[in-house]
């Protein structure tokens, strides 16, 4: 479960936050009422690149990007 806290709340309090997410809390940082952030512990160290790789892989099957491909993407932006 997530605790909600104001953004000036977290501004003042960060350090005591921030022990509540070393304990494995999720804090969600709100501003007006509305999600802005969250605090979240550290992937846990077997979270390594083959893990975050697949996870674009299954990112990447669920969203077709039609006939635009990362290559094309990326090349466009260089070319600037």
């Amino acid at each position: 479960m997530n605790a909600f806290v104001g953004a000036f709340e977290a501004k003042t309090h960060l350090s005591a936050l921030l022990e509540r997410v070393e304990r494995g809390e999720e804090i969600v940082i709100t501003r007006h009422g509305r999600p802005v952030a969250r605090l979240v512990p550290p992937a846990p160290a077997g979270q390594d690149a083959e893990g975050l790789t697949e996870q674009l892989r299954l990112f990447r099957r669920n969203h077709p990007m039609g006939a635009l491909t990362w290559r094309r993407l990326r090349d466009e932006g260089r070319s600037r």
